[in-house]
């Protein structure tokens, strides 16, 4: 699959312990806002990899692997036909591995302009009132969901 990106990708959930989270705006599409987002590198790439690369390359802030909380979720959907030609032919659909990562206060992102032209953090409510994908509303109302019980998923994260 040389020159084309895997279908299976990473979405990262950046937040305040206030729930404010994260939202950047593509810079291909005005007005779809959306989290940290990427595909792997290679098949062997580990998830929270992807992540920290992702999120690096992204808005700048460098965390290591392990900073990343992953929440044991994915979802399957149909990649969107405008973005299709970025895989190999045949390929419709992509599986996305939901992530969180706990910042202690809002920043302001250093944007790779050829992926986002601006920036805002939001409500939980708001931001998942503002993504243009399901999955990326659905992941910003897992946050506060998993933030009300505290260790649902075994580790004590919230």
């Amino acid at each position: 699959m040389s020159g084309y990106k895997l279908p299976e990708s990473v979405l990262v959930v950046i937040h305040t312990p206030t729930l404010d989270v994260l939202l950047l705006e593509r810079a291909d599409f005005a007005g779809f806002w959306q989290s940290v987002t990427g595909s792997r590198a290679t098949a062997a790439e580990p998830l929270a990899a992807t992540c920290a690369r992702e999120v690096r390359e992204e808005t700048g802030l460098q965390r290591p692997a392990g900073d990343f909380d992953d929440w044991h979720y994915t979802n399957r959907y149909a990649i969107y036909p405008q973005w299709r030609r970025r895989y190999a032919p045949g390929v419709t659909h992509n599986v996305e591995h939901l992530f969180g990562l706990r910042v202690e206060a809002r920043f302001a992102p250093r944007l790779a302009p050829r992926e986002h032209r601006r920036w805002q953090w939001l409500s939980w409510r708001d931001a998942a009132d503002a993504c243009f994908s399901w999955t990326n509303a659905q992941a910003i109302r897992l946050l506060a969901f998993r933030a009300a019980r505290p260790g649902i998923d075994g580790s004590g994260a919230g």
